[in-house]
C-alpha cells in the first residue's frame, strides 16, 4: 500500500509515536540502520510504530522536513517532530536514544486513556485513568482527566482531584469547569425570580450525577429566562458542556438546542 504521510504518521502519531526512517536504496548506512530499527520496532510491541520513507520516491516529503542527510530518523508525537538524528547509529546508541525520546509507559497509556475520551468511550477510559492515578497521585493530567470523567457520578470526588493541581493550558477549562459547578451546588439560589426552580433542579440532578436531566432543566431556565441569576444558567450549562466534551452522548444530544436558546 503506497505511504499516505498524513495519515500513517501525522494522524497516527495523535494515537502512537511513529519513528520515521528516511533512506534510500542507494544509501550503505541506511543499509545499516535499517535492520536495527526493525528489530527494535518488533520488540516495541506496539509501544510505537516505525514508518520508511524512501526519499527516492518521496522527495516532497523529504524537503517538507529538511532532510538533509540519511539515514534520518524523526520521532513524531502528536503530529509534531519531538526528537531526530542523522547516521548510522549503532543498536545500544539507538536504544540509549528511544529510552530518551519517547514517552514514558505511563504516559502512552494517558494518551490511550485521552484518545479514547476524544471518541466518547469513557466507559474504557475510566479504568485506564485510575489506574495511572493509582500509581501515580501526582499526575495532574491524569488527576484532571479523572476527575472530567467522574464529575458526572461523584462530583465531590471530582472536586478533589483537581483542588490543587497544576493544569496544563488546554485541561485549564475542565478543572475551572468542575470548580464552578461545585460553587453553584454549594449556594442554592433563594430568590423569587422565574427560573429559580427549574435551576435549582438542574443543580439537584448534578448531585444526583443525573447530567441529562442537569441540562434539560438549564435548557428549560433559558426557555424561561434568559439571563436568570445574572447568567447562571448559561455559565452552568457551558461548564456542564466542558466537562463531558464535544465527544459526550450527552453533548451530541443537547448542545444544539442549549446554543439555539442563548440567542
Amino acid at each position: 500500500m503506497p505511504l499516505d504521510f498524513d495519515a500513517d504518521v501525522i494522524t497516527r502519531s495523535h494515537t502512537i509515536p511513529v519513528l520515521v526512517d528516511f533512506w534510500a536504496p542507494w544509501c550503505g548506512p541506511c543499509r545499516v540502520l535499517g535492520p536495527t530499527l526493525d528489530k527494535l520496532a518488533e520488540e516495541s510491541a506496539g509501544r510505537w510504530e516505525l514508518c520508511k520513507v524512501n526519499t527516492d520516491d518521496a522527495p516532497g516529503i523529504a524537503q517538507r522536513y529538511g532532510v538533509r542527510g540519511i539515514p534520518a530518523v524523526k520521532l513524531f508525537v502528536q503530529g509534531e517532530i519531538v526528537k531526530e538524528f542523522t547516521g548510522a547509529l549503532g543498536e545500544a546508541q539507538v536504544r540509549a536514544w528511544l529510552r530518551e525520546a519517547l514517552p514514558s509507559e505511563e504516559e502512552a497509556r494517558l494518551k490511550e486513556a485521552e484518545a479514547l475520551m476524544d471518541g466518547g468511550d469513557v466507559t474504557a477510559a475510566l479504568p485506564l485513568l485510575m489506574k495511572i492515578t493509582a500509581q501515580n497521585p501526582d499526575y495532574d493530567r491524569a488527576r484532571i482527566r479523572l476527575a472530567q470523567l467522574l464529575a458526572t457520578r461523584d462530583l465531590s470526588r471530582a472536586h478533589r482531584l483537581v483542588e490543587d493541581v497544576d493544569a496544563d493550558r488546554d485541561l485549564l477549562p475542565v478543572v475551572e469547569a468542575i470548580r464552578m459547578v461545585v460553587s453553584a451546588c454549594e449556594s442554592r439560589p433563594s430568590d423569587d425570580a422565574p427560573g429559580r426552580m427549574l435551576y435549582t433542579a438542574a443543580l439537584e440532578a448534578i448531585g444526583d450525577g443525573d447530567f441529562n436531566a442537569a441540562l434539560r432543566h438549564v435548557i428549560a431556565v433559558l426557555q424561561q429566562d434568559r439571563f436568570y441569576g445574572d447568567d447562571a444558567a448559561r455559565k452552568l450549562g457551558v461548564a456542564l458542556f466542558t466537562i463531558l466534551g464535544p465527544a459526550h452522548a450527552l453533548t451530541k444530544q443537547h448542545r444544539r438546542t442549549f446554543d439555539m436558546w442563548l440567542y
